[in-house]
């Protein structure tokens, strides 16, 4: 009976044995081919407003803004947690908006 090789995690093989696979490198100036095609994303698609990193950059400031004001005590009804609820909010949303940018 034949022996199988083990194969490690994500069925890679051990050091210095063959899976198969390609034998022969390609020659030079030859190019790869590939059976899938992926059409070219628009322009257009990728471009965001040119407010969006001023929305960003602004909520990340008013929300740091609002911690250094509560616990300065110059908010409006004094220390309150709330205010720092609203604070992690704001940088919140702008770590959403963020994650949209292009």
């Amino acid at each position: 009976m034949a022996t199988r090789t083990r194969n490690g995690p994500g069925k890679a093989s051990r050091k210095g044995r063959s899976s198969g696979g390609r034998a022969t490198a390609r020659q030079p100036g030859e190019r790869a081919t590939n059976d899938r095609y992926t059409p070219p994303i628009p322009k257009n698609a990728k471009v965001s407003p040119p407010w969006m990193g001023w929305l960003i950059i602004g909520l990340f400031v008013l929300g740091v803004l609002i911690i250094i004001l509560n616990y300065a005590d110059a908010l409006p009804g004094g220390v309150d947690n709330w205010w720092l609820v609203a604070a992690i909010g704001s940088v919140f949303a702008g770590l959403m908006v963020a994650t949209r940018y292009h």
